[in-house]
């Protein structure tokens, strides 16, 4: 029986999703640009998937921007905004635990002269909102925060947030990573007061190498890519019509089961934290109900590296994570695990759980006993 906790990392294409890169890729697989029938019919794919999405979130379909995905919505979201707004100032706030997708783009900025200011988190992963107003100023152009960390889950309060930056600054800009939340909450950016929202769709059942930023109408971007001037100039390239159905159908397929897909993954999470904290030399780093997205769970085991942990699950057919996919060819301790203060031992035998409305009790309880039977075996191997 094969058992999948790695979908924060990737999920299974949805039937729907699949159904309509099919269809897009052999029978409706013209270009949006091109003005005959072929061309008109994938237009419409696009329009009705920006429907789709906008719905979602409450928001214009002209403020859904196609990309490549969430490490392109993230680029285009920091450096677009930087370049447009630059005249205004020249200071980003983040978190220390901010996906690469941000932090590089940051460290990308601050070599052309911005300053970045980079907010600590506590032990659970979260800010300090007094923090963050103390570290806005006068010539802060953009807060951007991860809302789900990719890691350990942890929550961070963007509509807290939202209103610690209207009150200090309210021309400072806010920039959301959604790439975890999205398709697991309800997030509507106007009423909360986002600015900018970036998603990828094989994080919510949709096909790899899409994802869309949402931006606000009244905020000015630079573009980063330069050639056709499709979707308004803003990023050039013929679009990416399979990708962009597929995204459209799993980001509404996701939200009409929400609640109850939701429910379904926060009970597996706390059965899994019970069970797990019983066994002797395991650590929880993830937090249950408000503070910690129902579907990733992290946790710290003494005396066994994360990679050795890892492979052997993987004998068992057992698929976990021993950190973020994203950044896997870059081997590395976690910033994210150093940033809530885990000790030097932890550091390297972390694995990350993270689960899918489809993944069963019978799925957990075959894990625990998995992890009940390996952690003697391979604690004798441990080297002292």
């Amino acid at each position: 029986m094969e058992i999948y906790f790695d979908n924060s990392a990737t999920t299974r294409v949805s039937d729907a999703a699949l159904a309509l890169v099919l269809r897009t890729m052999q029978e409706d697989y013209g270009n949006p640009s091109s003005r005959h029938k072929k061309g008109v019919q994938a237009e419409r794919y696009v329009r009705t998937a920006a429907s789709q999405i906008a719905r979602t979130l409450k928001v214009q379909e002209k403020e859904i921007l196609f990309t490549s995905g969430g490490t392109e919505s993230d680029n285009l979201a920091l450096i677009g905004c930087a370049l447009a707004n630059q005249r205004s100032g020249k200071h980003m706030i983040t978190t220390a635990i901010e996906h690469p997708a941000v932090y590089e783009a940051l460290l990308f900025l601050e070599s052309m002269g911005f300053e970045i200011t980079v907010l600590p988190v506590d032990s659970k992963g979260h800010i300090s909102l007094s923090r963050l107003s103390e570290a806005i100023r006068n010539d802060t152009i953009l807060v951007s925060v991860m809302h789900v960390n990719n890691e350990i889950g942890a929550v961070e309060p963007v509509e807290e947030i939202a209103g610690t930056i209207r009150k200090r600054n309210p021309n400072t800009l806010f920039h959301v990573d959604a790439i975890q939340s999205y398709g697991k909450y309800r997030i509507y950016p106007k009423r909360i007061g986002i600015d900018l929202l970036s998603v990828s769709g094989h994080k919510i059942h949709g096909p790899k190498g899409v994802g869309f930023l949402y931006a606000d109408s009244r905020v000015k971007l630079k573009a980063i890519s330069f050639g056709g001037g499709q979707q308004n100039g803003m990023r050039s390239g013929t679009l990416n019509v399979p990708g962009i159905a597929g995204l459209g159908a799993a980001a509404e397929e996701c939200y009409r089961k929400l609640e109850e897909n939701v429910r379904h993954m926060a009970t597996l999470k706390d059965g899994l934290i019970d069970a797990l904290t019983a066994l002797p030399g395991v650590t929880v780093n993830s937090g249950r109900g408000m503070e910690s997205a129902p579907h990733i769970l992290s946790v710290s085991v003494d005396g066994v590296r994360a990679e050795v942990l890892l492979h052997a699950l993987e004998e068992r057919q057992i698929y976990v994570s021993s950190g973020s996919a994203c950044s896997s060819n870059h081997p590395g301790i976690s910033g994210t695990l150093k940033g809530i203060g885990l000790q030097k031992e932890a550091l390297t035998s972390t694995i990350r759980l993270s689960f899918c409305e489809t993944n069963t009790r019978e799925e957990a309880a075959l894990f625990v006993q998995a992890m009940r039977e390996l952690l003697p075996e391979l604690r004798k191997f441990t080297r002292h």
